[in-house]
């Protein structure tokens, strides 16, 4: 056997998205020779988007003989491919859905080559030389009741030229048994989970991705995050992907007993549950934030990285949230403002005010934007989309900043009716005779928006939008 030494680590891309070659660096003397299969560090690092993706299981397959062939298997795992001792002619056949559906890619692996297999590329070979083993890690382990695609060895149209005729070599009957490609049905996406459906912004969620059989919407009573059995309540491994728009948003109600505990409940344990989930598994959690985090007493809008400073119960509650699901290793925080969506909230309020002919007092003290659950959502298919560095992103309309009495009399100067009927009042005197527990509100709740523009997320001025949601 001939082994390259002494190349230098490298990744090439190939046809097949997400599927690449590694050159392995392999040092040999008189005694033999020795390699990194698999160094986390180095090859995550190597220039090309190889994934950190977590391997869980090592296996091995030895050969006796040149010629021993293996179907073309997608299982719903990657996998990262080796060979120990001899050399394989390996193909690879895109089965997922999309746009490169059927696409091959063939080579020869050697010692001094590896090549990592994403999730629903279909993967096979034949060995050329005697006692070959072949290695692979894997980041999940087998199961009967996972997903998994086949295609027949000898399809037209992926047309492999089998360095070895398949006619001349042992092949099992359930290879021989595989469909053509044309009757392949395709390895779905993995899952995307939606907690919190029926909210606002579940709503929002459910428009903006649509409905699929990957994408899974939860309301309460199909999920409970607060469960000791979430753990197994699902085959996480098909999850890609949780966006958890569920949360408990009772401001005052949260600053009573009841309140505290299922404010605590919701915005926490159960975030410390998904995050759990996500860190086991390798899912991508989204989570929503709140400009509540802070006290609004900055002069400056609040960046990213700005310490927490929460006044009551439901800001400390988000802020612990937050510091949770900063632990998952693949995390989104998207930490809004102000939320507006369709349901119950402070517009309609004053639209239907401004119907009624009764005119309000609003408080001219608290200075924020607001945030649209459809840009919430669309920002968060964009950070999916792009994959966007992982992290914390403040995401809210843009523009300058308003007081609510401003948001109100907008309002009622949209919808036709006179703004001056709109009366102003500061925060102490707008909840002085309120009846039952009242939570601070930060003054100044205005996010520094530079970080996910950075991304490429553009939100209009807070008044374009408000005039676009009010015509909708």
């Amino acid at each position: 056997m001939s082994i390259a030494f002494g190349k230098p680590l490298a990744v090439r891309e190939t046809p097949i998205p997400g599927l690449v070659v590694l050159d392995l660096p392999v040092h040999g003397d008189a005694r033999g020779w020795f390699k990194e299969n698999w160094q986390r560090e180095k090859m995550i690092s190597a220039g090309v988007d190889l994934p950190d993706f977590g391997p869980v299981q090592n296996n091995i397959s030895f050969n006796d003989a040149v010629g021993t062939t293996r179907g073309i298997h997608a299982e719903p795992w990657d996998k990262y491919v080796s060979v120990a001792t001899g050399r394989i002619f390996g193909a690879w056949v895109d089965l997922r859905e999309g746009e490169t559906f059927g696409a091959v890619f063939t080579t020869e692996l050697d010692p001094s080559t590896a090549i990592f297999v994403p999730r629903g590329v279909g993967n096979s070979y034949q060995t050329l030389e005697a006692d070959t083993a072949y290695t692979y890690l894997v980041n999940d382990h087998w199961s009967p009741d996972a997903t998994y695609t086949f295609l027949n060895l000898a399809d037209e149209t992926a047309a492999i030229e089998w360095p070895i005729p398949l006619s001349e070599v042992e092949i099992s009957a359930k290879d021989r048994a595989h469909p053509r490609l044309s009757d392949v049905v395709p390895m779905p996406p993995q899952k995307l989970l939606v907690t919190g459906a029926n909210g606002q912004l579940g709503r929002a969620l459910r428009a903006e991705f649509g409905e699929h059989p990957w994408i899974e919407y939860a309301a309460r009573d199909d999920l409970d995050l607060t469960s000791p059995d979430l753990d197994v309540a699902r085959r996480w491994r098909d999850y890609g992907t949780i966006i958890n728009a569920a949360a408990y948003t009772q401001v005052d109600a949260a600053e009573s007993p009841e309140g505290r505990s299922q404010a605590w409940a919701a915005n926490v344990s159960a975030v410390a549950a998904l995050a759990r989930v996500a860190s086991a598994n390798g899912i991508t959690l989204v989570h929503i934030s709140s400009d509540y985090v802070f006290d609004g007493s900055a002069a400056d809008p609040y960046e990213e990285s700005s310490a927490f400073s929460p006044l009551g119960v439901y800001g400390q509650t988000k802020a612990a949230g937050d510091a949770i699901a900063s632990t998952v290793p693949r995390h989104y925080i998207l930490r809004t403002s102000w939320v507006i969506g369709q349901g119950s909230n402070f517009v309609r309020t004053m639209a239907s005010l401004a119907q009624k002919g009764v005119d309000p007092k609003v408080v001219d003290d608290q200075i924020g934007r607001l945030t649209f659950t459809d840009d919430i959502a669309s920002s968060i298919r964009h950070f999916l989309r792009t994959g966007a560095p992982f992290g914390t992103y403040n995401v809210t309309s843009s523009g300058d900043a308003l007081s609510w009495y401003d948001v109100a009399r907008e309002v009622f100067r949209l919808t036709g009716h006179d703004p001056d009927r709109v009366g102003a009042v500061s925060t102490e005197r707008y909840f002085h005779d309120a009846q039952g527990p009242v939570a601070p509100r930060p003054r100044n709740s205005v996010l520094d928006l530079k970080r996910s523009q950075a991304a490429g997320v553009e939100t209009l001025p807070s008044l374009d939008a408000l005039a676009l949601y009010l015509r909708a």
